[in-house]
C-alpha cells in the first residue's frame, strides 16, 4: 500500500491531500483508492487533491459527488487557467465516493472517508481501498456521521 501525502503547489493551500491509491498497472477497479478530506467544503478540499493526482491522472476537468456528503458550494472551480466542473447529485450511486474525470486519461473513483472519521479507522479504510483485492471500503456504509 502506498499512502501519498503531497504538499500543495499553491502557497494559499497549507495542508496536503490525504489519499491512497491502488498501485498502477493492476487493471480496472470499481474503486481506485481512498481520500480523507479534512472538511466538507469541497472547494477547499479539491485543489490539493487534484494537484496531488495530476502526475497520475492528468488534467482532471470534471468532478461528481453526492450532494449529501458535502456542504453547498460552487458548480465550477477555477484553478489557474483551468475550470473544474462540479456535479452534485442526490444518490449518485454511493454517498461515499467521488468520481474524477480527466480527458485522455479516464476516470478515477475514490472512496471518500468522512472528515470526522477517527484516524485509526480512516487509516484502515484507506489501506483497504488501496490494496489490490481489498474491500474497496467495505464497511464504510455502517459509519454514520452528522450532516
Amino acid at each position: 500500500m502506498t499512502i501519498i501525502s503531497v504538499p500543495p503547489s499553491a502557497p494559499q493551500r497549507s495542508l496536503p491531500a490525504r489519499f491512497a491509491l491502488l498501485p498502477q498497472g493492476t487493471g480496472l477497479h470499481r474503486i481506485d483508492g481512498a481520500w480523507w478530506p479534512r472538511t466538507r467544503h469541497l472547494a477547499a478540499e479539491l485543489p490539493p487533491l487534484l494537484d496531488a493526482l495530476a502526475s497520475r491522472w492528468g488534467r482532471i476537468t470534471r468532478v461528481t459527488v453526492d450532494a449529501s456528503m458535502w456542504n453547498a458550494g460552487p458548480h465550477r472551480l477555477v484553478l489557474g487557467r483551468r475550470v473544474i466542473h462540479i456535479s452534485r447529485s442526490a444518490g449518485m450511486g454511493h454517498r461515499h465516493t467521488v468520481c474524477l474525470l480527466s480527458l485522455g486519461t479516464g476516470r478515477c473513483d475514490l472512496l471518500v472517508i468522512p472528515p470526522d472519521t477517527p484516524a485509526e479507522r480512516a487509516g484502515r479504510l484507506m489501506a483497504d481501498a488501496s490494496r489490490t483485492g481489498g474491500g474497496g471500503g467495505r464497511g464504510l456504509g455502517t459509519h454514520t456521521t452528522a450532516g
